[in-house]
């Protein structure tokens, strides 16, 4: 393999993966909002926060991690501001207080902060801007990625701006391919990857663990192993998926290690493979390549999606997943890019309408068509070009199904928006 693909898909991997304190979208408004705080150098009295489209439709479902149950982008903000830790960007929240969350009540009933719609910006936009007492103002932009900070003005004079996302330390993903990312999971030294993946395997699990024995939103993780078949291995895996989201989406304190800028995404890709590393005796070694396979196969389709969209993400996830499982069991190159196509050719286009408790059933649907994707692909069988959206080869057909999630699914996002906002 070239050095410049492995260097790129190790850049990547390492920029994905990265530890996330709750739902992602509540999480960067706190963020944004903690770094204003900071930046104001004054007592912020006022708070207006403007947000894209997808963002709000991302937060208006969730609870808000330490924050003692409740919703919405106001609580998001007003938390990051009082008691959130901006050096510690996407575990802002990680050190808030019961002091903490009694001010940030208090200072909601007193219509400290309001919430706009920024109209005609990207798919993942959140700005923040504070006065404060003495008449200062504060202003963060953040865009593109959930930690990506891309202005910071105080007193109207701008301090920092510029799109730090587009530099090349984020690594370039045009250059992945289904090719590229097997080549670079048998070949990654192991100290390369051991870190990222390690640390993926623990959190995912603890969540995943915490979802499976505690009573968290609709409970799908538990429900899937009380009525089903808990010695089936497929159950197993899907239930171990929905159960890290169900305590996600209530609000469950647990970081978990994110893929393209989702946790939910992060928990889809790893719990599946852990499961079956169990199930079959794998060893961590090749666990390990496996994963780094998967969470690739994963960022690789939504480079055409984007981070956010009307596509659920879990789709891709999952995609994910299945792949990273058939990698792991020893499948080649066809098997693997089978499992892509007969995943993304059934299940692609299953809408996002927002984060909230039935993402974990959604999780549960789509590792369940990944893996019927996968035994699809075991026996020899895998959707034909002309079928659909299925094209010639495998990466024609993840860029068909990024086109539809992307441009053809552009005004379902815009409607389901005004569905969720009574318009």
């Amino acid at each position: 393999m070239e050095r410049n693909l492995y260097e790129n898909c190790l850049t990547i991997l390492k920029n994905e993966l990265i530890v996330a304190l709750g739902c992602t979208e509540p999480i960067a408004i706190a963020y944004a909002a903690a770094r204003a705080r900071e930046t104001l150098a004054d007592t912020p009295v006022q708070c207006v926060v403007r947000c894209s489209g997808n963002i709000v439709k991302n937060v208006m479902g969730v609870t808000v991690p330490n924050s003692g149950g409740m919703r919405g982008i106001d609580t998001a903000a007003v938390l990051g501001i009082v008691g959130g830790d901006p050096a510690r960007e996407l575990q802002v929240l990680e050190n808030v207080t019961p002091e903490h969350i009694e001010k940030t009540k208090a200072l909601l009933r007193e219509g400290f902060c309001t919430c706009e719609l920024a109209a005609d910006v990207e798919n993942l936009y959140i700005e923040v801007s504070l006065k404060g007492a003495a008449g200062h103002t504060s202003a963060v932009e953040l865009r593109d990625r959930h930690s990506n900070i891309t202005r910071i003005a105080r007193d109207g004079k701008t301090l920092f701006s510029g799109l730090r996302e587009q530099t090349l330390e984020q690594g370039d993903k045009s250059l992945l391919t289904v090719e590229t990312i097997l080549a670079f999971a048998d070949e990654a030294a192991l100290s390369d990857i051991e870190g990222p993946i390690a640390r993926q395997i623990e959190y995912n699990t603890a969540i995943s663990n915490e979802g499976l024995t505690g009573c968290y939103g609709a409970q799908a993780g538990r429900v899937l192993l009380h009525t089903g078949r808990p010695d089936d291995l497929r159950t197993r895996a899907k239930a171990a998926a929905a159960a890290g989201s169900d305590a996600r989406m209530s609000g469950c304190p647990l970081p978990v290690v994110i893929n393209s800028g989702s946790g939910n995404q992060g928990i889809t890709i790893t719990m599946p493979l852990v499961e079956y590393a169990k199930a079959y005796g794998v060893g961590q070694e090749r666990l390990y390549r496996a994963l780094a396979a998967a969470n690739l196969i994963a960022v690789h389709q939504k480079k055409y999606i984007g981070s956010l969209s009307a596509y659920c993400g879990a789709v891709s996830a999952a995609c994910g997943a299945g792949a990273g499982i058939a990698y792991m069991l020893g499948g080649s190159y066809e098997l693997i890019s089978r499992t892509i196509t007969n995943t993304i050719a059934t299940i692609g286009g299953m809408v996002c309408d927002g984060a909230k408790p039935s993402c974990a059933a959604k999780i549960a649907s789509a590792v369940e068509c990944a893996l019927l994707g996968l035994s699809l692909a075991q026996e020899g069988h895998v959707f034909q070009p002309g079928e659909g959206m299925v094209k010639e080869t495998v990466e024609q057909t993840i860029e068909s199904i990024g086109r539809m999630g992307r441009v053809g699914m552009h005004e379902t996002d815009i409607e389901i928006l005004n569905i969720m906002l009574g318009k």
